[in-house]
């Protein structure tokens, strides 16, 4: 009886220490352009050897996670849906010294907004031409948001 009357005591203790208090995170975490610093944009050009001054606005209704930038070339035209864009693009191509960039960057715990600013250096000996340059936003519930742009690398 003490058994049964102690492992209630116990259901009851842990029920009232559930997480109804908290919100639950259901929404996707968002990318917006944050005005004029908006940096890439769908078709903007860059130069090899040059820099990207990636610079946008993240947020979520309860806590933002981290964030993945990549970059990589579309010499075969593929396409990643996120952007209604039409970017003038060059004939296809078979790469010789593509450009591909890949890195993960956390966000400070707590953030419901945040705005990413990195400078991304573009390497002077690769294949010019049209790349993508996507962005990962995830927030902390893991709930993840795309946002793809066209963008040209020039010589």
């Amino acid at each position: 009886m003490k058994k049964s009357i102690f492992s209630s005591l116990l259901l009851c203790a842990l029920c009232a220490c559930s997480s109804s208090d908290k919100t639950e995170d259901m929404a996707l975490p968002e990318i917006t352009a944050d005005g004029e610093q908006t940096c890439p944009v769908d078709c903007q050009q860059f130069k090899c050897g040059s820099v990207i001054a990636f610079h946008y606005q993240f947020s979520d209704n309860v806590e933002l996670g981290s964030y993945n930038i990549e970059v990589h070339n579309n010499f075969d035209h593929h396409t990643h849906s996120t952007s209604a864009a039409e970017c003038d693009i060059e004939a296809e191509k078979k790469p010789v010294n593509p450009w591909v960039f890949n890195s993960d960057f956390d966000i400070p715990e707590g953030q419901q907004t945040y705005t990413a600013t990195i400078n991304i250096d573009i390497p002077a000996d690769i294949d010019p031409g049209d790349y993508h340059f996507m962005v990962r936003l995830t927030d902390q519930a893991g709930w993840q948001q795309l946002k793809s742009m066209a963008v040209k690398i020039t010589e």
